[in-house]
């Protein structure tokens, strides 16, 4: 039986106009974002934010269309953590609060040296560290990045019709942590490079896809080589910036560590009837 108080209702909304009630549906959706907006900027300049990724650099870790989880807290806070690449555009200090160190292999969200772009690559050298490929080979202060070769495979990459042959290898940090990367074929311009030491306050980065990712293996980002062998950073870019490397990346520059895919839109494409990876709610 309908109570008094909902007939009353009823016959309001029917005495209103049609622009009265657009009048009224937009002001109630006005109050609703007037709420939601600033709880989500407040959650999402805080604790967590959504990326999707856009390209390959991180396969097979990381696929085209994935929606990843970034902790913002996980590093502390600074212009760059704002949602929207807001601090670029606001006269904020520069430093972090609430500062900590990122581990070797975090996979981390970050604005790119030159250009602003915002990527994800994984830590390959902290400050410190010296870094060089050799081979395909991660030699890290002198001794090589444990690696296992896993399996063969054969994948169509994203937006493409051909399929590429990729070999999977299983790299290990000396706390245990373990990620699986992609290399191509043998003799690509980033499987041997010159010494990098990488500068106090910066990160080297590289993407999981060893033969698909512009990272701080190549000197487009970099000063050119000193003596041959060691890049440093602040001199004068060679290439138009949008087409550099990310370099040696500032510590300021984290936006925060991928941690979780929540979700993808990726379709697995592997041939030979090769198992596919779960996808969806997948930690990192």
């Amino acid at each position: 039986m309908a109570r008094d108080g909902d007939k009353a209702d009823k016959h309001e909304d029917e005495d209103l106009t049609f622009a009265e009630k657009v009048k009224r549906e937009l002001k109630e959706w006005g109050v609703t974002l007037a709420v939601f907006v600033p709880i989500f900027m407040i959650f999402s300049g805080l604790f967590y934010e959504q990326r999707v990724i856009p390209s390959e650099s991180m396969v097979p870790t990381l696929e085209v269309g994935d929606r990843v989880a970034v902790a913002k807290f996980a590093y502390g806070y600074d212009r760059y953590s704002l949602p929207f690449s807001l601090g670029r555009y606001l006269p904020i200090p520069e430093g972090r609060i609430f500062a900590r160190d990122p581990k070797f292999g975090d996979v981390v969200v970050f604005e790119h040296t030159h250009t602003g772009r915002v990527m994800i690559k994984r830590i390959m050298g902290l400050p410190g560290d010296s870094i060089q490929m050799v081979g395909e080979q991660v030699i890290r202060n002198g001794a090589p990045v444990d690696s296992e070769f896993i399996r063969t495979l054969r994948y169509k990459p994203h937006t493409e019709s051909r399929s590429v042959t990729a070999y999977e290898w299983r790299e290990t940090a000396p706390d245990g942590a373990t990620w699986l990367t992609h290399r191509q074929e043998k003799g690509d311009r980033g499987d041997n490079t010159v010494l990098f030491e990488v500068p106090e306050g910066h990160l080297f980065l590289m993407g999981d896809n060893r033969d698909n990712s512009l990272d701080s293996r190549f000197l487009s980002g970099h000063c050119p080589p000193i003596d041959g062998v060691v890049a440093r950073v602040g001199c004068p870019l060679s290439v138009e910036s949008d087409r550099a490397s990310v370099g040696f990346v500032p510590l300021d520059h984290l936006i925060g560590r991928a941690e979780t895919v929540i979700m993808t839109m990726h379709r697995c494409k592997l041939e030979e009837d090769q198992p596919c990876k779960k996808r969806v709610w997948r930690g990192l």
